[in-house]
């Protein structure tokens, strides 16, 4: 096994041994629309519920059965007996049988709860790859759910010809990239926008400035000032964190963006690591000119809305980063350059949830995004450290002008097909 097999072995090790308990919860669970869920996997009640703001949408249990996604030994002589492939226990799915409940005379479960309650699964059950799941002839639209399970790309039947289509696999994977969301319903991650609605077509633009000359396609519209990005709820620290694009208030003397930003770049700490200690005027320019760059996005990042810090992310096709990566980068591929201005939200916890959730930004964006990109100073060892925690590799070692620098790299599959959401 290479050295790079083990560390994402060890990775992964870390990042699942949480185990679920009969007693383990989802309580007060924020989800990106508002709406707070409570869920619990309790192997001995007989059925378990899930609540959305104090309703049971639907139920489930546990049957007495297991079930193995077996994929590459179908048609081989080990089909079955692909004991090295995980089998887990099924899950069916009933609708709600709670008195008075708005969905009990139709016995229906809508697409949007259909899809938090496999968030709920997804996060009673985070350390399963695939969550196998029936779908019960009580609910109504069952036929409806099955359809948009499988169409949407949240789940797919059995791959063995002959094996049973009943039970629908659910991927962790296609979950976590947002399948079942943008088009079916408003509660995914990425609140509805134009910025956000489908991907941007492919038309070739180009870059010339002192530092870059570059061929690359047209980058979309930037959102509007102060437009929401991303929301996510982080129950481990039990806080909602939140990514806003940069409101500069054109045309203001200042605004609330532009005097954190100011106040941070004035602090020793984030002046040592940037470099851009000065004036507000100095910082409303440089702000002024990243604004302007349709490669780049500038984000305030917070915790509960308070502003924590700041993180520019950059195309990097028409970033001066491109000619030191080796074989050069993809269209949409793109890296991250980041700062936390409040000494209060630092910390690993806290540090490895935002680092994540910036590159789970970056891949739900766009889904023509194979790669995100860092390149910390090569003598950084705790954002080094962040880094590879985020199941990022070395590709490169290289010399900018100005430091010596690490690029980091972390491939869409590997980051989904790990447990670091």
């Amino acid at each position: 096994m290479t050295r790079a097999a083990q560390r994402l072995l060890a990775i992964q090790s870390a990042l699942t041994n949480i185990s679920v308990s009969d007693d383990q919860k989802v309580d007060n669970f924020i989800l990106p629309d508002g709406a707070v869920m409570t869920a619990k996997a309790d192997s001995v009640s007989p059925t378990n519920s899930i609540h959305i703001d104090g309703l049971i949408v639907c139920e489930y249990h546990l049957l007495d059965r297991t079930a193995q996604l077996v994929i590459s030994a179908v048609g081989t002589q080990f089909e079955n007996t692909a004991s090295h492939v995980p089998s887990f226990q099924v899950i069916e799915i009933l609708p709600s049988s709670q008195v008075g409940s708005p969905q009990t005379s139709r016995n229906d479960i809508s697409v949007k709860d259909t899809w938090a309650t496999v968030y709920a699964l997804f996060t009673l059950y985070h350390d399963q790859e695939i969550i196998p799941v029936v779908l019960s002839q009580e609910i109504n639209n069952s036929e409806e759910l099955r359809s948009y399970l499988l169409r949407s790309g949240l789940g797919r039947t059995a791959h063995a010809p002959t094996a049973s289509k009943e039970e629908i696999y659910l991927h962790r994977a296609t979950f976590w990239q947002g399948a079942g969301t943008q088009g079916y319903h408003n509660r995914g991650w990425l609140p509805p926008s134009s910025f956000s609605v489908a991907p941007f077509p492919l038309i070739p633009s180009f870059t010339r400035t002192p530092i870059v000359i570059s061929g690359h396609p047209l980058r979309p519209p930037k959102p509007q000032p102060g437009e929401t990005l991303f929301r996510r709820f982080c129950p481990s620290i039990g806080e909602t964190l939140e990514f806003t694009y940069f409101d500069l208030r054109s045309g203001s003397n200042t605004s609330e963006h532009l005097d954190t930003f100011h106040r941070w770049h004035n602090s020793e700490r984030v002046n040592k690591a940037w470099g851009e200690r000065g004036s507000l005027e100095k910082h409303r320019a440089y702000i002024t000119e990243i604004m302007n760059d349709p490669g780049v996005l500038p984000v305030i990042m917070s915790w509960n809305g308070e502003p924590m810090g700041y993180a520019e992310i950059t195309y990097l096709k028409e970033n001066h980063v491109a000619p030191y990566i080796p074989g050069g980068p993809g269209d949409w591929d793109r890296s991250l350059h980041v700062l936390v201005g409040e000494d209060k939200f630092r910390g690993t916890v806290r540090t490895n949830l935002w680092h994540r959730a910036l590159i789970h930004y970056c891949f739900l964006a766009d889904p023509r995004t194979e790669s995100v990109m860092g390149e910390p100073k090569a003598d950084n060892p705790s954002i080094i450290k962040v880094d590879f925690d985020s199941a990022m590799h070395i590709r490169t070692i290289f010399d900018f002008p100005y430091k010596r620098s690490a690029l980091f790299c972390v491939p869409r599959y590997r980051f989904f097909r790990l447990d670091l959401l």
